[in-house]
């Protein structure tokens, strides 16, 4: 049966998918006596990490002036710390898509990040939605987070990933911005419907893109899986805490297994600190960003013992698609 996109409500909203722990526990003994097949461990997929303090949040942006970040307590070079010594445990390199507002504050953590073997790349700087930045803005604040974070590394950074995945339609301008900057890759696309993000029918697995400029880029889109005829995001982030491991384990292990590529998969920092300070939001938006924070550091050790993993940067390499671009 052909996989349809994920019901609006669903993608929307994460929660939709989950009722309860116990509900859960009782469906994933039901749902695996249906399923088969052990994760690859032949597939090198693609970690990363968007590293952003919890209060750069978009879904917290109503209750966040950003007048006030710097007065915040800053929690992102402890907890992007513990990612580091998680990924050192399970001798795993990633890529980390750097926040320009964190390099510039915190311009150490970038060089810990580089030296330890993982891949910089570039997350923005100020985490506004590149749809709400006129063309101008956008390259200028693209490009200083660029070039801050290659001053800090003496590296060229190749990868981009926008704030919430905000590369969207009325915003692929943004494509041939990042190419006349000297990316050779973006991570912003997202397959699924939802209310801040999101192009439903576009290509699941890493290619080469026509930009609406005529130039090529390289996307490897947020992972998605064909599950029960629906596209279920199985990508990391809020997606991993909301959803059943299970549930992701299988969808993630149907990419690598069934259509025998990689995956990517993302995690925030904020997103393995359950101590966080708790920010006044609407219930939605809580929701989000609070549920399972303190299952996070856990699942993502078992996703680690059942996958491999390495940069985005390799794994394109691999697939031979930066090759006519670098």
């Amino acid at each position: 049966m052909a996989a349809s996109s994920v019901p609006v409500h669903m993608a929307g909203n994460p929660g939709a998918f989950q009722n309860d722990t116990e509900n859960w526990d009782a469906a994933s003994s039901i749902a695996l006596s249906h399923v088969s097949g052990e994760p690859s461990v032949s597939i090198t997929n693609a970690l990363t990490v968007d590293v952003e303090d919890y209060f750069h949040v978009s879904a917290l942006a109503p209750s966040i002036h950003r007048d006030s970040w710097a007065s915040r307590e800053s929690r992102v070079v402890g907890s992007t710390q513990t990612l580091l010594a998680i990924f050192e445990q399970f001798e795993v390199r990633a890529t980390f898509f750097v926040l320009g507002w964190v390099a510039e504050r915190y311009p150490q953590l970038v060089k810990d990040i580089a030296a330890r073997g993982h891949e910089i790349a570039c997350h923005g700087h100020s985490h506004r939605l590149v749809y709400e930045q006129s063309h101008e803005e956008f390259h200028k604040e693209t490009l200083r987070a660029k070039k801050l974070l290659e001053d800090v590394t003496g590296s060229a950074v190749l990868g981009y990933r926008a704030a919430s995945y905000s590369i969207v339609r009325k915003s692929l301008w943004a494509l041939d911005i990042l190419v006349e900057l000297g990316f050779a890759y973006d991570s912003s696309i997202f397959p699924v419907r939802h209310d801040r993000y999101g192009i439903p029918d576009a290509e699941r697995a890493p290619h080469r893109l026509p930009t609406p400029g005529g130039k090529v880029i390289v996307e490897w889109p947020l992972s998605t899986a064909r599950i029960l005829g629906f596209k279920i995001p199985v990508s990391g982030g809020g997606y991993f805490r909301l959803l059943p491991y299970w549930l992701t384990r299988q969808g993630l292990n149907s990419i690598n297994r069934d259509e025998a590529r990689p995956f990517i998969f993302y995690l925030h920092p904020w997103e393995i600190d359950p101590e966080q300070p708790r920010v006044s939001a609407n219930w939605l938006s809580r929701f989000r960003h609070y549920t399972n924070l303190d299952k996070t550091e856990e699942r993502l050790q078992l996703l680690l013992r059942e996958f491999r993993f390495g940069t985005t940067r390799d794994g394109l390499a691999q697939l031979g698609l930066l090759s006519a671009i670098n």
